[in-house]
């Protein structure tokens, strides 16, 4: 009798040491905001009118994802992240409602090498996006430049990434990107080179990220269209710097991005002269944009922080000797009800000259209008 009960207590403790190993957890948010947008195209002739919505991920994309952890022993262990995104307003899928995992969908080991992660993953600009606006006001500033120079976050499929280990406040990240074009390897293929350096208040990080046609635009996971006919030339080179610095109660930051892609075509628009119209000319469209931004977040308390920030993006297109300009201004305030719940308000300003004015938040273009102000007021929830 003492042997068996001895028995079971030694199985019990292996069963207890096993799960303590490994580990998953379910997380997500739900981010939902009412947004006010002025000017917007109405699609009918060229008449504009202001638009109220209820949208899902002002900031933050709303998500549930699952990740998860095992000790293989030796410092070694297994981990996995799958996240999909949802449209909180209506419950919907975000995005493709084939692509359940669409945000990020990886496996890989981790230890003291590093992390290798392969599958549908973002590059480090995702990371070094912590030092700038997308940080505070997300996809309120995509619109701007944040959205094309991947700092919002864009995704790579078929990719194996690896990032290492903070090494005296450095963190370095090179990712990528399979191609999977039989007979010819750089169709569709993708890579990148990141770096981060941390040290008490200051923050700085750099990315380089380089993608190649691939016969739809989704097989370079990556930024701009696919001219036909080009598969395996590059299709787009973006760098970002960033940098940040806590001074007491306020984080100042600024950056520099910079998108080059390759030509865009009459056929690719569709249009016999398809840049020399005003709203042909977006920011997708153009050859080569230059991105800066200035901003700050100053902690008036524990909870609650002022925002504010400026970016300025120029932008060349094929055929067209102005280059194209789009300013927006942002001021906003966000305060934590808790750890894990804080409600926001954000006012914002887009202006655009010799270019298309690609609106703040709504999806809907101002057409030729070169300013439209947005004001947003929502509430997010972590769990």
């Amino acid at each position: 009798m003492k042997k068996s009960l001895l028995a079971l207590a030694v199985l019990g403790a292996f069963a207890g040491a096993a799960q303590a190993q490994s580990s998953v957890t379910i997380y997500g948010i739900v981010d939902t905001g009412v947004v006010y947008s002025s000017k917007v195209a109405t699609g009918v002739g060229a008449n504009t009118g202001s638009k109220f919505e209820l949208k899902s991920g002002v900031v933050q994309g709303s998500r549930i994802g699952f990740k998860g952890v095992e000790d293989l022993g030796g410092g070694l262990s297994a981990v996995f992240n799958l996240e999909t995104g949802f449209a909180n307003d209506t419950g919907a899928l975000d995005g493709d409602a084939n692509n359940l995992f669409r945000r990020k969908s990886v496996v890989g080991l981790a230890g003291g090498f590093g992390t290798v992660l392969l599958g549908r993953q973002t590059d480090f600009a995702d990371t070094i996006s912590a030092y700038t606006s997308v940080a505070d006001f997300g996809g309120v500033v995509s619109n701007a430049g944040s959205g094309l120079s991947r700092l919002q976050g864009t995704r790579t499929n078929n990719s194996v990434a690896y990032t290492t280990t903070n090494l005296g406040g450095f963190t370095g990240n090179l990712i990528y990107g399979f191609g999977e074009t039989a007979g010819k390897t750089t169709a569709g293929q993708s890579f990148g080179l990141g770096a981060k350096y941390e040290n008490g208040p200051l923050g700085l990080g750099a990315n380089y990220y380089q993608s190649k046609a691939g016969a739809t635009p989704a097989d370079t996971g990556a930024t701009g269209l696919n001219i036909a006919g080009q598969e395996g030339n590059t299709n787009a080179k973006i760098w970002n710097l960033v940098a940040s610095y806590q001074f007491g109660p306020a984080r100042v930051y600024g950056n520099w991005s910079r998108v080059k892609q390759s030509l865009r075509t009459q056929t690719l628009l569709g249009a016999a002269t398809p840049l020399t119209t005003l709203t042909n000319r977006t920011l997708n469209n153009s050859n080569k944009a230059n991105m800066y931004e200035l901003g700050t977040a100053f902690a008036l308390s524990p909870s609650l922080k002022l925002l504010a920030s400026v970016q300025h993006t120029r932008a060349d297109f094929d055929g067209v000797s102005n280059k194209g300009k789009l300013t927006q201004y942002n001021i906003g305030a966000d305060y934590w009800l808790s750890k894990r719940t804080d409600v926001y308000a954000f006012l914002s300003n887009l202006r655009a000259k010799d270019m298309a004015n690609p609106g703040v938040i709504s999806t809907n273009a101002v057409g030729s209008d070169s300013s439209q102000t947005a004001l947003a007021v929502g509430i997010r929830h972590k769990f």
